[in-house]
């Protein structure tokens, strides 16, 4: 028997109450919206009852549950819940925004089709691309809440130096947080949501590198999302790894012209126009005359704070112009000219003029400083001194300039050097995500961060955190996530050359355990009707359906599936029915015998969830 989803529970707790029934015990849904808006002490109630209901229409204020009856009258009123049809409202687009329909919002949004809708999509070869599936967020929520459940994890390996080993434990800090590398293989969106359970508020730097949105980059991903469609897959994203950021947390997204103007107003409304730090201009590029008008030479990077209020400025090795000294054990540069801002003018500032320029307690604060070690005065000719400032070379940087110049050709070139080969189209250079990574994580407080990068490509986040901590001792950890499966010939072996080349450092691989999916894949390698129609009866029998299909195979389907005569066609069609929110295995099913999730596997996803 199925379970019963949200939509029919709320039905049948709605039919409890006789006020809402017609003669012939259905639902008046005028009735139902009348109740609400009068705020019935009936109709509450019955719906405080169910603690699915109640964490739907209710809000938790002090303890007490308030009525929200504006959500709830907006889900009987858009989800057409009486029907319970989704294919009726299938282009139902654009319905509201933060909760409110756009009439009743006042200020300015970017708007497009399916913006409240969630995008799964699913990143494949380029001649392989899949129609993609929206998910109203009014309209489905059963399966978006299917989607978003954390995932089975499986085919665990730690990769260290001396090679490759099994997973035996999940090392975690006296906080209980994970402190582990990771690379983990499958779709970001269904990835952020299975890390969301540990990583909450952990991250402190987030970098990604997504699909331009070209239609003609030579990607190993999807690249060619319409406008719309791309503007969907990156607000679903940027929303949940928003929740993965620190207090003091910083996003960076590579972009180019086709689509920043637009992700940077999609970003403000996701971070806060007032958490905006910057859009780097990165030059990528030199020279480029076969342009057709203009030599585009640079990408940009936006930059945003989770909360600018706890933000601290990104910073960079500071130009040291003054003497460097070694000071119990440690080193600092010494800064002589800091006492201008103190005298308010240019020039030198002496210390015989302070009592007189700035007062007594200024030239006391001076000398007890002197006394702490914390100043000391320089000779600057005949009965003059200055007072330098001693300031710790490791914790003292300058900011940054909104142009960085880090050439692709320089990420192309260090690839290749490293693997031997000429294996990825366009790897970021390792020095840009130094750089910011460094910057970000400057001081010694930032040593031990989590850098986290959902569009993992070759690795290049990866490569700079282990080259970062070898620099400065460093005990950054790293997240990647990639869905192709290239992760296992290219981004994977590349972090282990990193790792063997420096002999140090180690990090866990896995993967989202497959279910349908491998269905998709037996799908799209399919070489014939006959191939196809062997798997509908194999899907058809072991596989989840979308709620729509037919569990058995009528001989007429099976005629018009053939009389098609197009296996491209006929593979777009089987993979139709398949449940796309069943790609991967939900943790919730890890002992369904069904799934055949192994004892190590079991005990590992255990180490990895804990007591969530």
């Amino acid at each position: 028997m199925s379970k019963e989803n949200f939509n029919e529970k709320l039905i049948r707790l709605l039919k409890d109450n006789p006020d809402l029934l017609d003669d012939a015990g259905e639902l008046i849904p005028a009735a139902v919206r009348d109740h609400a808006w009068r705020l019935n002490h009936d109709l509450i109630r019955l719906l405080l009852t169910d603690n699915e209901i109640k964490a739907k229409f209710f809000d938790e204020i002090d303890g007490h549950w308030v009525f929200n009856h504006n959500t709830f009258i907006n889900y009987i009123t858009d989800k057409n819940f009486l029907a319970n049809s989704y294919t009726r409202f299938r282009n139902k687009i654009g319905l509201n925004i933060g909760d409110k329909f756009l009439r009743e919002r006042g200020e300015v949004s970017l708007v497009w089709p399916y913006k409240d809708c969630v995008l799964e999509g699913g990143q494949t070869k380029e001649e392989e691309k899949r129609k993609e599936i929206f998910f109203n967020e009014i309209l489905a929520q059963d399966e978006i809440n299917r989607m978003f459940n954390p995932k089975v994890l499986t085919n665990w390996k730690r990769h260290t130096a001396a090679g490759e080993q099994d997973v035996t434990e999940i090392q975690r800090d006296e906080n209980g947080i994970i402190r582990e590398n990771l690379i983990i293989k499958g779709n970001n969106l269904i990835a952020l949501h299975t890390l969301k359970q540990q990583f909450r508020g952990q991250v402190k730097l987030i970098y990604i590198d997504p699909p331009y949105n070209t239609g003609t980059d030579s990607f190993g991903y999807n690249d060619s999302f319409n406008h719309s469609s791309w503007l969907t897959f990156m607000k679903n994203r940027l929303e949940v790894a928003k929740e993965l950021l620190t207090d003091d947390g910083v996003f960076f997204a590579s972009c180019d012209d086709n689509e920043q103007a637009y992700l940077k107003i999609l970003m403000d409304e996701i971070f806060g126009n007032e958490n905006f730090i910057t859009n780097f201009v990165v030059i990528r590029a030199e020279g480029g005359g076969l342009a057709k008008q203009v030599v585009k030479g640079h990408d940009y990077l936006l930059t945003y704070a989770k909360n600018i209020e706890n933000f601290e400025p990104l910073r960079r090795p500071k130009d040291i112009r003054g003497k460097i000294v070694e000071k119990d054990g440690k080193k600092y540069w010494i800064e002589e000219d800091w006492l201008r801002v103190e005298f308010g003018k240019y020039g030198t500032c002496y210390y015989e003029d302070i009592e007189r320029i700035k007062g007594k307690a200024k030239k006391d604060e001076i000398d007890q400083g002197i006394e702490d070690g914390q100043y000391i005065l320089l000779n600057k000719g005949k009965n003059k001194t200055i007072v330098g400032r001693y300031r710790a070379l490791d914790e003292d940087g300058s900011k940054f300039y909104s142009v960085l110049k880090h050439l692709n050709a320089d990420g192309k070139n260090e690839l290749k050097d490293l693997m031997g080969e000429d294996i990825f189209a366009f790897p970021k250079p390792t020095a840009l995500l130094k750089e910011i990574i460094l910057g970000a994580t400057f001081f010694k407080k930032d040593k031990d961060a989590i850098i986290l990068d959902f569009h993992a490509g070759s690795g290049t986040a990866a490569h700079a955190v282990l080259e970062l901590n070898k620099q400065d001792n460093g005990n950054r950890k790293f997240i990647l996530v990639e869905q192709m499966d290239y992760v296992e010939d290219v981004t994977v072996p590349r972090v282990e050359k990193v790792i063997k080349k420096q002999s140090s450092g180690d990090f866990i691989y896995c993967e989202l355990m497959q279910y349908n999916q491998i269905y998709i894949d037996k799908i799209q390698n399919a070489q014939s009707s006959e191939d196809l129609i062997a798997l509908w009866q194999d899907i058809a029998e072991n596989s989840f359906l979308n709620w729509y299909v037919n569990e058995e195979m009528p001989q007429e389907a099976v005629k018009d599936f053939i009389a098609i005569d197009d296996v491209e066609k006929q593979k777009h069609l089987l993979a139709e029915l398949l449940d796309k929110n069943q790609l991967y295995v939900n943790l919730s099913e890890i002992a369904d015998a069904d799934f055949e999730v192994s004892a190590e596997d079991k005990g590992l996803n255990k180490a990895f969830y804990g007591d969530s």
